[in-house]
């Protein structure tokens, strides 16, 4: 590629690239010639298709038929993030609601403690996961997938700190196109058979925990099941999926659940029931049994609101809020734009994701019920198989701050578990993870070295930059093989220059997405990896610039 000679500096973060920039001044190792300093302004661009994805399912006693569903619409979410116009490359890690509570013998329902779940539910369904009060519930497992652990056996793969080492992970894959799944198995199968997560998990569920210690693991290389799950720069989504109530609390109170009776419904049952979760960490306003509204809270050990975080007898949300949002901030210093999604489908009746329909907090009229959950249902979905027994839910409140503390836009991510078809929230979920994969738009008019030629002819060079080692890699241009872009031999990475903007040659690899068109500009990346990129690492070009950006880019 001949010299550039005027020069545009593209990265995902400014700040980062002067940075290294000013780096390799000093007397470090370079690993090509550095153009920076030719550049004449950063501008930021997002080239990053990677999405981390953890779906944290309440395995609870009432969850079969939740699970099952989830399962069977789990296309609608897939199909999304596999369509020709995303493609992203993605991760689906699974865990539970259960971290442990005094009520629950850690012998018997095996608490998780956010750690990334990958069997096949056919296997522990024999082992008696699905088993719940006698009744046997196997079929939100067998309804869905064939498939046992043998057929499902992992392909090794490499994480951005594994330093090379491939090793079978804790978690669904596709990157660039390829799986980590046996061959002839799709990612739908896999969750069909991954998902469904049993019955004979803790009642009393810690979503909120059991959603921090899965992503606090992911970073700790102490972790067999988790680490190196979260990518540094990929979009992180969270799923839950719930008919209960957040019981996240804090060990050092654990008596609330046995001999202290402080936030029991009724203190003559011989046992705490989930109206201690509601009761612990919520407080409603209004006499009831209509409430006018109701949110979290801090209760001390005494029962009264107002307590500091440490002394909650629930862990505050603030523990929960303040973690996620922090890692945020991390990959905000790679993408200005990038967004934590949060959703839940959970206990709103159905209409709330549009506004249509709002939570009604209020007591149950069964005192029965009452004493169990310590407030009223928040959806319920009739049973034509069984009118005594519809399907219900419990209002989220701490589950429901946390979702909207990470609210992207105007639209809610809150959807009903109360319905029987989930296609449509999980599309909405995965249209959310879409919408942060941006195309990688040059946002800077990019000059045409060869007039002659109808179409743009650019002159630019891509770098892979790690500001903590101080290096640059130089990336190559992707090769077209069989009308697809293609990594060199050798290579782990390439990128390919997007310059028709419609379609006027015969081939459509080379077309620009219509975000970038209807910007004005003239020029699009396309980043291929054959794996996972480094860690730390952000992508940067230099790109010879028009002199004439009004003429060559009118719409810009």
């Amino acid at each position: 590629m001949s010299r550039v000679t005027s020069l545009s500096r593209l990265s995902l973060t400014a700040g980062a690239a002067l940075a290294l920039t000013a780096c390799l001044e000093h007397p470090i190792k370079k690993v090509l010639y550095d153009k920076s300093s030719e550049a004449q302004e950063n501008v930021a661009i997002a080239i990053n298709k990677d999405v981390d994805i953890l779906f944290v399912i309440d395995n609870s006693g009432s969850m079969a038929d939740e699970q099952a569903l989830l399962a069977k619409n789990f296309a609608a979410f897939i199909n999304v993030l596999e369509a020709d116009d995303v493609n992203a490359n993605y991760r689906i890690g699974i865990t539970t609601t259960d971290s442990g509570n005094p009520r629950c013998p850690a012998a018997q329902t095996t608490p998780e403690g956010g750690k990334l779940v990958l069997s096949s539910c056919v296997g522990r369904a024999a082992l008696g996961d699905f088993s719940f009060n006698m009744e046997d519930y196997s079929y939100a497992c067998t309804d869905v997938c064939d498939l046992d652990d043998d057929a499902l056996q992992i392909k090794p793969t490499e994480h951005q700190y594994s330093n090379g080492e491939k090793a079978p992970r804790n978690w669904i894959e596709r990157i660039e196109e390829e799986t980590n799944l046996p061959d002839g198995v799709s990612t739908i199968q896999a969750f069909q058979c991954f998902g469904p997560q049993g019955v004979s998990g803790c009642g009393f569920e810690q979503h909120l925990e059991s959603m921090y210690k899965a992503l606090a693991l992911a970073s700790q290389e102490t972790s067999g099941t988790n680490y190196g799950f979260i990518r540094d720069t990929a979009i992180l989504s969270i799923v839950f999926i719930t008919d209960e109530l957040d019981c996240s609390h804090n060990d050092k109170f654990k008596e609330i659940f046995t001999t202290n009776k402080t936030f029991w419904e009724d203190p003559d049952r011989p046992d705490a029931t989930s109206a201690v979760c509601f009761n612990a960490g919520v407080k409603c306003e209004g006499a009831g049994p209509t409430y006018t509204r109701c949110e979290s809270a801090n209760f001390g050990i005494d029962g009264n609101p107002g307590a500091d975080d440490a002394d909650a007898v629930l862990q505050p949300l603030s523990k929960y809020i303040n973690f996620v949002q922090g890692l945020e901030n991390e990959k905000k210093t790679f993408d200005t734009t990038q967004e934590v999604l949060v959703a839940l489908i959970a206990g709103v009746p159905p209409g709330y994701e549009s506004g249509d329909k709002e939570i009604v907090y209020e007591d149950d009229t069964d005192p029965e019920e009452q004493a169990l959950f310590g407030i009223g249902k928040g959806c319920t979905l009739p049973n034509p198989d069984d009118p005594m027994n519809p399907q219900t839910a419990m209002p989220p409140v701490r589950e429901r701050e946390f979702a909207e503390a990470f609210q992207v836009g105007d639209d809610r991510n809150l959807f009903s578990i109360c319905q029987d078809d989930y296609s449509i929230a999980l599309q909405a979920i995965a249209n959310k993870i879409r919408d942060q994969i941006k195309p990688a738009c040059m946002t800077k008019c990019v000059k045409d070295v060869d007039p002659s030629d109808p179409l743009l002819q650019p002159n630019c060079q891509i770098f892979e930059d790690n500001l903590a080692a101080m290096t640059r890699n130089e990336i190559l241009p992707c090769d077209e093989v069989g009308g697809a872009w293609v990594t060199p031999a050798g290579e782990t990475a390439c990128f390919a220059m997007l310059i028709d903007p419609g379609g006027d040659t015969d081939s459509t690899i080379d077309d620009m997405s219509p975000e970038c068109v209807m910007e004005g500009y003239n020029l699009e990346f396309l980043l291929k990896r054959s794996g996972a990129a480094p860690a730390g690492t952000t992508i940067s070009a230099a790109c010879e610039l028009s002199p004439n950006p009004n003429n060559d880019c009118p719409m810009l």
